[in-house]
């Protein structure tokens, strides 16, 4: 057998087993994510023409072929939507969850419900179960460790709204349902600069997740509004903004040669602990120590004194972004827009933080 006939014979057996060639194929080829290989080759106005023209030549090229099978069993979504909250055992999670069935319900709609944990790992791997669940939609806040957010491409690739709430990306196609975070820190630290509070402290949360990064800009602008200093030893960064945690750092806090009169806290949990350990340590709470929390937890009002705090429309926000969903369902192959509604929140002054001093004008 001559030298061509050999080269042809194994070119020939490795065309026989050559597997069909599939997005990520073309996505490792061109080094590309699977999710714009996939916009591109459907010609989402979200890729660039340059980029589209490109890669539907490639895929042409190498005889990429859509797997039209998969395609129509993703097509066949049912009238469940998929939620994926952080923790369900905290208030915020419950409310907006009960927000969320409450409107299902109302269409017809089933609700199965997963938590992270905080854990991006434990996130990614709830994704995939839910896609492969073939849900409807998918209302999701994300979790503190979450920083990529590639993990929600699927749902977009297949035309499947995604609905984020409270915590959410900054850059991503898709419903955002949230609340003025920036102006509700300043507020409440500027209520605690009217009841006569001059070192006020913050309690942080990551600052990659918007609420938490938003929070501590209003902070930061009110202490400038009102020319008290931005001192970063006040500013307080917490993990999971836990009811140890806020032990941990209340104590440090008050271990400094200038502890503060004043604490904003960016959840309730943190500030209720702040109340507990002072008042253990002897400090009156709020004419020693003005604090104020954020979320309107129940403990909030359970805590002696009750906690000033921020109202944080949770069942609102489930109920609203249970709607989107369904507005998306009901118009069948609309392109998903990125929207963003704001919802309504307000301050709750209660006796942690109020003081007999005349605010200041």
């Amino acid at each position: 057998m001559s030298v061509e006939n050999v080269i042809f014979a194994i070119q020939f057996l490795r065309m026989k087993k050559k597997k069909t060639l599939t997005i990520h194929d073309l996505a490792r080829e061109l080094n590309y994510s699977a999710s714009t290989i996939s916009r591109a080759l459907k010609n989402h106005k979200s890729i660039s023409k340059k980029t589209t023209q490109l890669i539907q030549k490639a895929a042409k090229e190498q005889g990429y072929r859509p797997n039209s099978i998969a395609a129509s069993l993703r097509k066949n979504k049912s009238k469940t939507i998929g939620v994926l909250v952080p923790k369900i055992s905290r208030p915020f999670g419950s409310n907006l969850i009960s927000g969320i069935e409450t409107e299902a319900r109302k269409k017809g709609y089933n609700v199965i419900i997963s938590q992270s944990n905080d854990s991006i790992t434990n996130e990614i791997a709830n994704a995939k179960a839910l896609f492969d669940s073939r849900v409807g939609g998918i209302i999701a806040s994300l979790s503190m460790e979450t920083q990529n957010t590639d993990h929600f491409n699927q749902f977009v690739d297949q035309d499947i709204p995604v609905v984020f709430v409270d915590r959410v990306p900054k850059d991503f196609p898709s419903y955002h349902v949230i609340i003025d975070n920036y102006t509700a820190g300043y507020r409440a630290t500027e209520h605690l600069i009217e009841q006569g509070c001059k070192r006020i402290a913050h309690f942080a949360g990551s600052q990659h997740i918007n609420v938490y990064s938003e929070r501590r800009r209003g902070y930061v602008d009110a202490l400038k509004k009102y020319n008290l200093p931005v001192d970063e030893e006040l500013i307080i960064y917490m993990n999971s903004l836990s009811f140890e945690e806020g032990q941990q750092c209340t104590e440090a806090l008050y271990n400094l040669a200038s502890p503060p009169d004043g604490i904003f806290s960016s959840n309730d949990t943190a500030a209720v602990s702040a109340i507990i350990y002072l008042k253990k340590s002897g400090y009156k709470i709020p004419e020693d120590v003005a604090i104020i929390g954020f979320n309107d937890d129940p403990i909030s009002s359970i805590v002696e004194p009750a906690l000033s705090t921020v109202y944080h429309p949770a069942q609102k926000m489930g109920e609203l972004s249970t709607r989107r969903i369904l507005e998306h369902s009901g118009n069948e192959g609309a392109e998903i827009a990125k929207e963003i509604s704001v919802m309504d929140t307000h301050l709750i002054v209660r006796a942690s933080s109020l003081r007999k001093s005349t605010p200041i004008q």
